[in-house]
């Protein structure tokens, strides 16, 4: 941080006496100072700070009035002649005096603040910044004291309270409030401490009673206000604005009824980013506002794109290894830096090994974590030092849903432990961005949106995003979830968010299969960066559409959408440099995406049609020389896409008796492979027939199968054995010989304890379940079938059993053949809330066994039931009482005796 002194002591240094004199006297006229004065003795003042750069009519004006009658502040703001915040409260209340009211001016002096920083992410890489900073001091009752630090800079307006006394200071309230004028229109979302609510538009007086979430947007005539906050750390809490329908004015309310801090304190920044939609848009005013780096070395820190599985699958795709070896494999193939393996890994032992799997093939793995999993000093120590020596590459924490002060501290310790072990870090459930991204660079992304996870994100809400939220820092919206809620905007518009929304760390949601169906997207996707060197706004309207060009090196990429019907863009290409571009634009056509090439220059329009709630997205470069391929294209760092699948998932076998295996390796993409070969691996003792296949090489399309004959010993083991199908291939390389490359895929087989049949192999007559189907040794999982995880209680994980959701029942036909069922009963582990059920034993209507009411944090029951003579047999699950939420129940190892 640059700042020069203030331009009284500047004076001191340059000037004569008698020219300090007449200086001073000029400042004490214009309110810039003031000598100290008994209440009694206080006029009105009124103090001004502007910016002189720029066009007469954009150049910002915050003035301060001072009202002595009751000693109170107002701030107010012009843009030009127009005052877009009209005069509001300002003021803090501590334990120790209201210094909103009674207050006289001591001091004050003003000085240029100037900013220069480089960023790991956001719109621009290289920073600057300069303010105009005025510092007013006044003595309150007890002559204590409170300076009002107010900056103004091309792009908006902020102010601060510092309370210089040493020792504890305890803030009670705010004052500070923001007016926009009563018929301003406005952009605002409901408070919520997770901000995912959508936008609701009305004006600034028509606005329902309630609180309302940074940042709201408020427009008067031509001009854009965004209201925020910045600096906000555990020193402090944070705030949300409360409004009262009819009154155009917005108070600013801490979310804790007290806030403890050693003095002197400076409090976060109250900010209003002010301007044109460009200006808005492109601000970067809450970093500039915010503290420096606290990490000296950031080459570490590597922002990139991220393969998210989560809309692709849920918690049962987090618990597949093979899943996210799959994803893992897809983000090598497409040059993806980075797989993300969501909430639910943590019930499973391989994350090590899918580590080791992707550093192999160049991906780094990035783990969900709930907040809880780090929230004392030890957990930290612990569970961080695990991260590491797995060799993850950074955290997505979770579920914060706080602004106290208390999570901000919390906040505070995970970041600085998080960079002192190197790990990128992305926040959901979290507060929204207050220049956290200048002073903690590893902060690759933060949620606090209504995002893509919704389902049903409409396109105004989209189109509103990069005028509020977006514009105060990067947003992990996650799109590309084509698969996934009811789709509100076309293919290509849903491509442009990649250019449209900022983010360090692009987290794309699609399945493999989306993405394969869209060829042109996954080319576009393979190009587009996630850090930026210049972002410009070429058009738009809050709610109606946007359309940014971002620069990386020597490439323009653009994005734009809209909201409505179809259209034809028109855009205007004059910030490209000289020459002739090459532009290769990817929009919706009649069968699926298209791609086209133009040829223009800064001095054509680019005219791209559009379908309804449609958009685009273009790469432009320089036109390639003679002998270039003609394409914006750079090359791409990847590996051959291949699958290897094994057959059957599961099998059951009887002591001495064979299980069919077979196994298939497909080159998808980006052939050929070298050296591939097949084998299989089963445990000792059981014996292997059929032929180990290999290939010198394998093309695009191309595949290679093997079938075996595995037969178990006479003297196996009741439970489960693993037999596992590998392949093992080489990638080509440009010399040399590329280490070999291996997965696997295992067939579980699970050999039956003599004189017991389980009830997850028996057919039902008849099955009900509160939520999805009832799953067959899996856990409940989600709403789709096979989408649930082991059978696991209390860190116990069961082959066989039946995974099920209150309400739910189960029957099936017994035909007196048994004469006992036993069966461990619980709420399975993946549940992440609280919930509570009651498992009944049902035989021929009569109820048989019934458990207490169990919570997910009580031990297993054991549950049995003597079945003599019983014909029918139903398995109930009830809720304890508390409703169904959360209520997924394990009948794990549910086995049924024969009888005699």
């Amino acid at each position: 941080m640059d700042t020069s002194p203030p331009w009284w002591r500047t004076a001191l240094r340059r000037r004569p006496l008698g020219a300090l004199a007449a200086a001073l006297s000029a400042a004490l006229g214009a309110g810039l100072l003031a000598p100290q004065a008994s209440a009694a003795a206080a006029q009105d003042r009124t103090w001004q700070i502007t910016r002189s750069p720029g066009p007469a009519q954009e150049r910002l004006t915050a003035r301060v009035d001072y009202e002595s009658d009751d000693g109170t502040l107002r701030l107010s703001v012009r843009r030009g002649g127009a005052t877009v915040l009209e005069p509001a409260p300002i003021g803090l209340v501590t334990a120790a005096a209201d210094l909103s009211s009674g207050l006289r001016p001591v001091d004050g002096d003003t000085r240029t603040v100037t900013e220069r920083y480089t960023s790991t992410v956001g719109k621009e890489r290289d920073r600057h910044a300069v303010m105009t900073e005025s510092r007013l001091s006044f003595a309150g009752e007890g002559g204590h004291r409170l300076d009002v630090v107010v900056r103004v800079s091309d792009d908006g307006v902020a102010y601060r309270y510092v309370v210089p006394e040493q020792g504890t200071v305890e803030v009670r309230r705010e004052a500070s409030a923001f007016q926009p004028p009563a018929d301003a229109d406005a952009w605002l979302r409901r408070y919520t401490p997770n901000y995912e609510r959508p936008h609701e538009t009305t004006t600034a007086a028509q606005a329902p009673t309630g609180q309302w979430s940074y940042p709201a947007l408020f427009r008067t005539g031509d001009t854009h206000v965004l209201l925020t906050e910045s600096d906000v750390d555990g020193r402090y809490s944070g705030s949300r604005l409360t409004h009262t329908g009819g009154d155009p004015r917005y108070t600013v309310e801490l979310a804790d009824e007290a806030v403890t801090s050693t003095g002197p304190l400076a409090t976060p920044w109250r900010t209003a980013i002010i301007g044109s939609p460009a200006q808005v848009a492109q601000s970067t005013l809450p970093d500039d506002l915010a503290p420096d780096s606290r990490i000296a070395d950031t080459s570490w820190i590597r922002p990139g794109t991220v393969a998210w599985s989560w809309l692709a699958g849920f918690h049962g795709a987090q618990r597949s290894l093979s899943t996210q070896q799959e994803f893992v494999d897809y983000s090598a193939a497409h040059g993806w830096e980075y797989t993300l393996v969501d909430d639910g890994w943590k019930t499973t032992d391989w994350m090590p090994e899918l580590i080791e799997y992707a550093q192999r093939r160049g991906v780094k793995i990035l783990l969900w974590m709930h907040w809880s999993d780090l929230d004392t000093a030890e957990e930290r120590t612990t569970v961080l030092d695990r991260v590491v020596r797995w060799g993850a590459a950074g955290l997505k924490i979770d579920f914060m849903d706080s602004d106290a002060q208390e999570r901000y501290r919390w906040y505070d310790d995970v970041l600085a432990e998080t960079a002192r072990r190197k790990l990128l870090v992305n926040f959901h459930g979290s507060t929204i961005p207050h220049g956290i991204q200048r002073t903690w660079p590893h902060v690759m992304t933060m949620e606090a949106v209504y995002g893509a996870e919704q389902g049903d994100v409409s396109a105004r809400d989209i189109t509103t995003l990069p005028y509020t939220r977006n514009a105060v820092g990067s947003m992990d919206y996650t799109p590309m979830g084509f698969q996934f809620g009811r789709r509100t905007i076309s293919d290509a518009a849903e491509l442009a968010l990649s250019v449209v929304y900022e983010s360090g760390l692009q987290h794309y949601a699609g399945s493999i299969g989306a993405y394969r169906q869209r060829p042109h997207l996954e080319r576009f996707l393979e190009q587009v960066p996630t850090v930026w060197d210049t972002t410009r706004l070429l058009a738009g309207t809050p709610g109606q559409d946007v359309t940014f060009a971002r620069r990386s090196g020597d490439r323009w990429f653009l994005g734009g959408v809209h909201a409505g019907a179809a259209r034809t863009e028109r855009i205007p290409l004059d910030f490209l440099g000289s020459g002739t571009w090459l532009v290769e634009v990817v929009r919706d056509g009649a069968d699926g995406l298209v791609r086209e090439s133009k040829m223009l220059s800064r001095h054509d329009t680019l005219q791209v049609p559009t379908a309804t709630d449609g958009g685009f997205a273009a790469i432009a470069c320089r036109h390639p020389r003679a002998g270039e391929d003609r394409t914006c294209d750079r090359p791409v760092d990847r590996l051959p896409l291949t699958t290897l699948t094994a057959r059957p998932d599961r099998a059951g076998a009887e002591p001495g008796t064979a299980v069919e295996v077979s196994g298939t390796f497909t080159v998808e993409e980006f052939g050929p492979v070298r050296d591939a070969r097949l084998t299989v691996t089963a445990p000792g003792g059981w014996a292997v027939r059929g032929e180990q296949p290999s290939a010198d090489s394998l093309g695009t399309g191309e595949e290679l199968t093997g079938q075996w004959t595995v037969t178990a010993p006479a003297e196996v083991r009741p439970g489960h054995h693993d037999i596992v199908v590998a392949a093992e291939y080489r990638a080509p390389g440009d010399s040399g010989d590329p280490p070999a490359l291996r997965t696997e895929r295992t067939v579980r087989v699970f050999v039956s304890p003599p004189g017991v049949d389980f009830v997850s192999d028996l057919p039902f007559v008849s099955a009900d379940n509160g939520w999805g189907p009832v799953e067959r040794d899996h856990s409940n999982g989600e709403s789709g079938s096979g989408d649930g995880g082991p059978l696991t209680l209390r860190g116990t994980a069961y082959d066989k059993g039946l995974g099920v959701h209150a309400h739910s029942e189960v029957t099936v036909d017994l035909g007196g053949r048994y004469d006992r069922f036993t069966a461990e009963v619980g709420i399975d582990d993946e549940v992440t809330g609280t919930g509570s059920v009651v498992f009944e034993v049902v035989g021929d209507g009569a109820v048989l066994a019934r458990s207490p009411v169990l919570g997910n944090h009580d031990a297993p029951h054991r549950l049995q039931a003597d079945l003599t003579g019983v014909q029918r047999l139903t398995l109930r699950v009830t809720d304890g009482g508390d409703g169904i939420d959360f209520d997924h129940g394990d009948w794990a190892d549910a086995r049924l005796h024969l009888a005699g």
